[in-house]
């Protein structure tokens, strides 16, 4: 099917022409067919790479040239949803009679953006439109078209329950959206789609072919019945499957179980890779090298990366901090970056395509039974779908690396069909906290009604009314018990406690944790290390890593150095890796010290500090509610402190745009402790301080002055 077929305005044509699509992909012309254009809501259940943004942004053009409302693209990570909002940002260009305006929000909870008012496209995180909701914001009722990215996720643990919260209250939307939703090729899509109300567009056909195979002792089978060989060498299988590639002018993707084995097999194959490249490939990557040393502190891992990534090879796990992360993807997706080992978090991630993914192991260390387990078919098959760059490869291949059981791993893997998509939204976890959310937004609901609306979700249409029933009543005593809720004759309605903590974004458990721990708190001291260790033992902290039979002895150490400002007694056992971390990194421990002494790397304590953040923001709203105007300062302060990594005498200083923890270290160190010791220097000694030098002096002077 052509573009120029297609029944929309001349403008929308020649962008998607400018843009270069010229045909519809099978997938594509089965939506369209399927009344994409209508306005009908459509599940699409196909293959990595099979044109899915296209689909997405063919149903926008639709909507934006009929009617007035809003469109919502939905998406499971802050970082493809900044893949998203470049992409569809290009929108803004077409005019359509109605003016385009797409913003996108990924970030705090408590806030609700004004420009999301005055936009037309919203691109959000499934956990942001959640919040929207519980906000109870007016334009919800606006949205006319929902595009729901990755919709198989709602199987999984941590992220489903929000997405199947979401899908099932804007379906219920009156007048009812165009759902559009995007799937990986899942089992039971009939199923997710007759839940959504959707037809479904099920096709397999990708733009590269994929064959799948396994490698035993060098020898590999692939599912199309071709057999061939591995060179084998003393680094390992893996890696001689990744180098075979590239010596046949592709790129390789490594897939490893843990961290620590996907830096290892990157190291394995960096001589073997580097012979390969050409003078011009090694000139860019010398240059990658020396951008990710200036750019980060000196740790062993940023080290080691800096090395490999000369040699044409790089490894990709959430350690690395988002700037190394995102100089990797680039260079990978430049192809100057042949061979990359990567921790199976990049499957759901961005968009990396390699003409070979190689899995090293389909076993998968998980943390619940505290041992190592086969992966699912549904995480294989993600997997296996990024292999095969279109533009670029005439096929994909992936492999999996056997020992000894070919058949068995064909039968299972290869030939076996995902697990069907399971709603999680019946855990205790995710119960509690929305039949909360559903309570606040409707204030007076009766049990029947809660009953009601959760019959409506996936695991409504997946478990028994009567046990569904049960969970509800056991989340609604909890709720009752710790005064979130209550209950007026068959009536229920949120307390400002419960109101508050729905708002906060936080597990009841979590806010009713808070809530007692700090009620009887003593006032006459500080509370920092207690607070840290109040968030870091809380349900919603993340990161969080275990101590390790070496950390006793500082955990130990740290609370007696500590003991006055605990909340209460605690003993090293109370205490986790992530508690040492962030008390070490507010007392300006550097990265690389964190990372040599804890084991807790730039991208780990990255995604701590903004946990930690958020959660004392939540500690220091519900020291409002429950009266403790004496702990505002101190939770205040430790956020900043938490923020920049700094003591707190510091905390002036980086008032100062421009100010970070390194340069105001070295301006105290010079005797300019406060704003007034700021304004005083001259422009000229401030400019000799080291970190600082001329232009920075003149730009810190320029904003102290607007401080006050």
């Amino acid at each position: 099917m052509n573009i120029e077929k297609l029944e929309l305005s001349d403008s929308a044509i020649e962008f998607l022409k400018s843009q270069g699509f010229t045909k519809l992909y099978p997938p594509q012309a089965d939506s369209v067919k399927s009344g994409l254009l209508d306005g009908k809501s459509i599940l699409v259940s196909a293959p990595t790479a099979s044109g899915k943004t296209l689909i997405a942004m063919l149903a926008m053009l639709n909507y934006l040239s009929k009617n007035k409302g809003k469109i919502i693209y939905l998406s499971p990570l802050r970082a493809l949803a900044a893949e998203k909002f470049i992409e569809f940002k290009k929108l803004e260009k077409i005019s359509l009679g109605n003016k385009i305006k797409v913003a996108i929000s990924t970030g705090d909870f408590e806030t609700i953006e004004k420009n999301l008012d005055s936009s037309n496209v919203l691109v959000l995180t499934n956990e942001k439109m959640d919040s929207i909701i519980r906000h109870g914001t007016e334009w919800v009722e606006e949205i006319g078209l929902v595009i729901s990215d990755e919709v198989h996720l709602i199987g999984d643990e941590s992220r489903g329950p929000t997405l199947e919260m979401i899908l099932t209250q804007l379906k219920l939307l009156d007048p009812k959206p165009q759902i559009v939703g995007l799937s990986a090729t899942i089992t039971n899509s009939d199923e997710i789609a007759n839940w959504l109300g959707c037809t479904l567009v099920k096709n397999d056909w990708r733009p590269v072919p994929l064959t799948e195979g396994v490698c035993d002792g060098g020898q590999i089978t692939m599912n199309d019945g071709k057999t061939f060989e591995i060179e084998r060498s003393l680094r390992g299988t893996p890696i001689d499957l990744g180098v075979q590639s590239v010596q046949q002018g592709g790129q390789s993707l490594v897939f490893a179980e843990t961290r620590v084995r996907s830096k290892a097999l990157a190291t394995k194959a960096a001589d073997a890779i580097s012979q390969i490249l050409e003078k011009k490939e090694i000139i860019e990557l010398e240059k990658t090298s020396k951008k990710i040393l200036s750019e980060n502190e000196h740790t062993e891992l940023v080290k080691t990366l800096a090395l490999l990534v000369k040699k044409g090879v790089a490894f990709h796990h959430a350690g690395l901090n988002q700037k190394c992360r995102e100089t990797i993807e680039t260079e990978f997706r430049k192809g100057t970056i042949k061979l990359l080992s990567s921790t199976p978090t990049l499957a759901a991630g961005v968009n990396l395509p390699a003409r070979r993914v190689v899995i090293s192991n389909v076993n998968r260390y998980n943390a619940k039974v505290g041992a190592n387990r086969p992966i699912s078919i549904l995480e294989y098959k993600q997997l296996c779908g990024r292999a095969g760059r279109p533009q670029y490869d005439d096929y994909g291949e992936s492999i999996i690396v056997g020992n000894g059981n070919t058949e068995d791993l064909m039968e299972y893997y290869i030939n076996g069909e995902p697990e069907p998509i399971v709603s999680k939204i019946t855990d205790d976890k995710s119960l509690r906290t929305h039949i909360l959310s559903v309570i606040v937004t409707h204030p007076g609901i009766k049990k029947e009604e809660i009953l009601e609306f959760f019959l409506q979700t996936l695991g409504g249409l997946q478990s028994r009314k009567p046990t569904i029933k049960f969970a509800i009543d056991i989340s609604l005593r909890f709720l009752s018990s710790k005064f979130l809720i209550i209950k007026k004759g068959d009536r229920y309605a949120a307390t400002e406690f419960g109101k508050k903590t729905s708002m906060l974004y936080i597990d009841p458990l979590t806010a009713t944790y808070f809530r007692d721990s700090i009620e009887n708190i003593s006032q006459e001291r500080k509370h920092t290390f207690g607070f840290l260790h109040l968030i870091t033992n809380c349900e919603d902290f993340f990161p969080k890593f275990s101590l390790r039979q070496k950390d006793y002895e500082s955990a130990s150490l740290m609370i007696e150095n500590n003991s006055s400002q605990l909340l209460e007694p605690i003993s090293e056992y109370d205490c986790s890796r992530s508690l040492l971390a962030l008390q070490f990194w507010i007392t300006e421990s550097t990265e690389l010290s964190l990372s040599d002494n804890l084991g807790i790397e730039s991208g780990d304590m990255h995604r701590m500090t903004e946990s930690a953040n958020w959660l004392v923001y939540c500690l220091r709203e519900i020291s409002k509610h429950v009266e403790r105007a004496d702990l505002l300062e101190e939770l205040g302060d430790l956020r900043k402190r938490i923020v920049y990594g700094i003591r707190e005498e510091l905390l002036d200083l980086v008032r100062i745009k421009g100010i970070g923890r390194v340069r105001a270290r070295a301006l105290y160190k010079h005797g300019i402790k406060t704003l007034d010791d700021l304004r005083k220097i001259p422009v000229n000694k401030l400019a000799d301080i080291d970190k600082i030098g001329s232009t920075i002096a003149d730009k810190i002077k320029d904003e102290s002055r607007k401080v006050r």
